[in-house]
């Protein structure tokens, strides 16, 4: 089984809060461990095991510039079961909302996008088993640490997922330059919010499955918004809506 290595306080702090496995602890000697208290006092609950060692070998390991002399390694973090999840969201409320990524493949706008998705609550990321990017180390220390918290639902078939959920009588929109302004289009109830790939946005048998498609109003020259930005604007739309109508 592969291994999760995540970098920096926070992520690590996340990680240990909701109650994930880490099998080792990394932490440069001679850190002040009155600013890592409670990741230490976390760790050892969690019968972690913590090694202190030199920054040199700290940098030799991380896979970004920002291990904050801390590096935790993971197991393999899990996919959850796509039917699971949603009927799991519907127990628990009759208007969920979910987010499809259609072929994502930078991990960096995937974790951003797990990350905005977790901070406004929806109720499960959804992503197809090929051509998307991996939940790897680079996507959890994007996530924040926000990959500990939501779960995250890998499927053979999107098309064949979105029919799943209009059975379920969630409504799926997408995303696309030529749909109706997200501002003026109602994003509650139960809802799933498609986001397409990086410069190619959804395919074309993704997009003929969706109830609707809304954009995001351009001002500018350049006309496209990162992935990430793109569905952090559509999701807390949503949100609003949802805010407003109480």
């Amino acid at each position: 089984m592969d291994r999760i290595q995540v970098e920096g306080k926070n992520p690590i702090l996340e990680a240990l809060k909701s109650g994930k496995i880490i099998e080792k602890l990394y932490v440069l000697d001679g850190m002040d461990k009155r600013k890592i208290g409670d990741i230490l006092d976390l760790s050892k609950m969690n019968k972690t095991v913590i090694e202190y060692v030199p920054k040199q070998r700290l940098d030799n390991m991380a896979n970004s510039h920002s291990h904050q002399g801390m590096i935790a390694v993971l197991p393999e973090v899990a996919y959850v079961n796509f039917e699971n999840m949603v009927d799991g969201a519907l127990e628990e409320s009759e208007s969920p909302l979910f987010v499809i990524l259609d072929e994502i493949q930078d991990p960096h706008n995937l974790g951003a996008i797990i990350r905005s998705s977790e901070c406004a609550g929806v109720a499960g990321v959804i992503v197809p088993a090929r051509r998307s990017a991996p939940l790897s180390s680079v996507a959890y220390k994007a996530s924040s640490g926000a990959l500990a918290h939501i779960p995250v639902a890998r499927v053979t078939n999107l098309v064949d997922a979105i029919k799943y959920l209009k059975n379920k009588n969630i409504w799926v929109i997408g995303t696309d330059a030529e749909g109706e302004l997200c501002y003026g289009a109602d994003l509650t109830g139960a809802m799933a919010l498609v986001i397409g790939g990086e410069g190619k946005g959804m395919r074309r048998l993704v997009k003929e499955s969706c109830d609707s498609v809304v954009s995001i109003p351009m001002e500018g020259k350049i006309g496209s918004l990162n992935a990430s930005v793109a569905a952090g604007v559509l999701i807390f739309e949503s949100v609003r809506q949802r805010k407003a109508k109480g």
